[in-house]
């Protein structure tokens, strides 16, 4: 009896935590959406000359969506917003659907492009949840997280 009871008190415990390791692998597919991105921004931040293409013009965002990806979408700067599928398109997300994730290039390790850095070398990329609809911190995977 007492076998039992522990078993189910550690099941208990490791239930909720595996939920949400299993959401937070879902979720590295959106981030993966976004670094499939980055790499065409990075190239042109740096090749550009005359100015940075308009927004959502950077090549990248026309992807078709995934069974966790909703859309795709980048700024004026290069600053990429992946947005998760809602909870009618994607229910084994949860509280992660909907959500929204933003890569960020840097110039420097603590200044985001701006529109002037016309041939820059980005410096590093700022992953985290977007400051509206942002995704919860939980469901982020570790290169998300810290930053």
């Amino acid at each position: 009896m007492i076998v039992v009871a522990i078993i189910g008190i550690l099941a208990a415990v490791a239930l909720p935590a595996y939920q949400d390791y299993a959401i937070r692998a879902k979720v590295s597919e959106i981030v993966l959406a976004a670094s499939q991105c980055r790499t065409s921004v990075t190239e042109t931040i740096q090749s550009s000359r005359t100015a940075f293409p308009a927004a959502n013009a950077w090549g990248c965002e026309a992807s078709a969506p995934t069974k966790y990806v909703a859309r795709v979408a980048t700024d004026g700067v290069g600053v990429i917003t992946v947005t998760a599928a809602s909870a009618a398109n994607a229910p084994d997300l949860k509280g992660a659907a909907g959500g929204v994730i933003t890569l960020t290039p840097y110039a420097n390790n603590t200044t985001a492009i701006a529109a002037t850095d016309l041939g820059a070398t980005v410096f590093k990329w700022v992953c985290g949840p977007a400051s509206t609809g942002g995704m919860p911190a939980k469901y982020l995977p570790g290169s998300c997280r810290g930053q």
